[in-house]
């Protein structure tokens, strides 16, 4: 099976990464991007280089569309003439749907529609993913590989395609908010930002692995770290004064509402 990417970016630098590090021969993985910078770096790793979007289309069997979603339309354009119904469509852009990369092709090909996140970079990624119905198994389970060598996957039906974006594809920047407020605070203890980012991270990847592993809820969670007139209930009560879960659930249905968005301006 042979994967072609268009469009060198990034997310399609930590997939093949991913890939190739199961032992994937990296031939076997076609790619094109306008920055031949990029290209002449992944050429030395043994990555086929092609000439055109329509040369990595026509040479594979699976085509991830490495592009942002205001180029997606341009690209489908450019490859409607080679793409066919045993080619495998990947989609990696916010808001772009299956119907939509369908309608753009001209024919019913199989398509997956995918939302990954950038710590996919440091094989700690959150990809969520979701099929047409005509996907064949043996592929669907090769790109579900192809994102599971960076973290973790899961598979939702693509109504919910949209709103997962504002839990795994833009939250990463949520955490780095409040990551930022908290070493900022520091440093006006006269605490080093370098010393509070430290701390900070331990904790976020600590109460992480709280969260995953303890088999307590968060809520459970949040007591066992309050004691009634101590500090940390001081801290939250602040947050509870403000309705910080509402502006965390406003953010997130401003991202839903801008993924559906992004499909019509594509």
């Amino acid at each position: 099976m042979k994967i072609g990417f268009i469009g060198a970016g990034n997310m399609a630098t930590a997939i093949i990464g991913g890939i190739v590090s199961t032992g994937f021969a990296p031939s076997d993985i076609h790619l094109f991007d306008t920055d031949k910078e990029k290209l002449e770096a992944f050429s030395e790793k043994g990555i086929t280089i092609e000439g055109c979007a329509k040369c990595v289309t026509k040479n594979s069997d699976i085509i991830v569309l490495a592009v942002k979603p205001q180029n997606y339309a341009e690209v489908i354009e450019t490859v409607k003439g080679v793409a066919d119904e045993n080619k495998t469509f990947v989609s990696i852009a916010a808001g772009i749907t299956i119907d939509f990369v369908r309608r753009g092709l001209g024919i019913s090909c199989p398509v997956v529609r995918v939302m990954p996140n950038t710590p996919l970079l440091l094989s700690k990624g959150a990809t969520a993913l979701c099929p047409s119905d005509n996907v064949k198994e043996d592929v669907f389970d090769a790109v579900k590989a192809m994102f599971a060598t960076g973290g973790v996957v899961e598979v939702l039906t693509e109504d919910k395609m949209d709103a997962v974006i504002s839990v795994n594809g833009s939250s990463p920047a949520y955490f780095y908010l409040f990551a930022k407020a908290m070493v900022d605070y520091a440093e006006t203890q006269g605490i080093s930002p370098e010393v509070a980012m430290n701390l900070v991270c331990a904790t976020m990847e600590g109460s992480a692995a709280m969260l995953r592993n303890s088999g307590d809820t968060p809520e459970t969670l949040i007591k066992k770290v309050s004691s009634k007139g101590g500090t940390t209930i001081e801290a939250l009560n602040v947050f509870y004064e403000n309705d910080i879960e509402k502006i965390i659930g406003d953010a997130m249905d401003a991202c839903t509402r801008r993924a559906g968005e992004l499909a019509k301006e594509a």
